[in-house]
């Protein structure tokens, strides 16, 4: 008898510990698809809301450098604000979210009509419980 309590209440700890990653993991997906949408449509006032304070781009030898460069917050929603970033109606492809406590990286494929990449990005669980996303490193593809 004490086997089946224990064996049931390991069940039912299992289930509620799989349900509060599942959520978590809808809630990085939902701020992901928000963050690009907003891309989207050069709405840098609302890509703002889903970016953390220390947001940057890493572009590790992209459109013809051989450097590593990195994006600061501001210059990216200057360049959302300005159209030269953005204005693409893309599909999202959210292949893989990993979380780790209030932290979370996941493997996006971002495919539109000008260009196709692939990020891995780096959210951040802010303590009002919003995720926010914290790094973008694109591969162009």
């Amino acid at each position: 008898m004490d086997k089946s309590i224990l064996i049931g209440l390991i069940g039912m700890l299992l289930s509620a510990c799989a349900t509060a990653q599942q959520s978590e993991t809808e809630a990085i997906k939902a701020t992901i698809r928000n963050f690009s949408n907003a891309g989207d449509f050069n709405d840098a006032k609302t890509l703002d809301k889903y970016l953390d304070e220390n947001y940057r781009v890493v572009m590790n030898q992209l459109f013809g450098s051989t450097e590593v460069v990195i994006m600061p917050r501001s210059v990216y929603l200057e360049k959302i604000a300005s159209k030269e970033f953005g204005g693409d109606s893309r599909d999202i492809t959210i292949e893989k979210v990993l979380v780790n406590g209030n932290t979370a990286s996941a493997k996006v494929t971002f495919k539109g009509t000008k260009m196709t990449f692939v990020s891995i990005v780096t959210l951040v669980k802010h303590q009002n419980g919003e995720w926010k996303m914290l790094s973008d490193v694109p591969v162009v593809i």
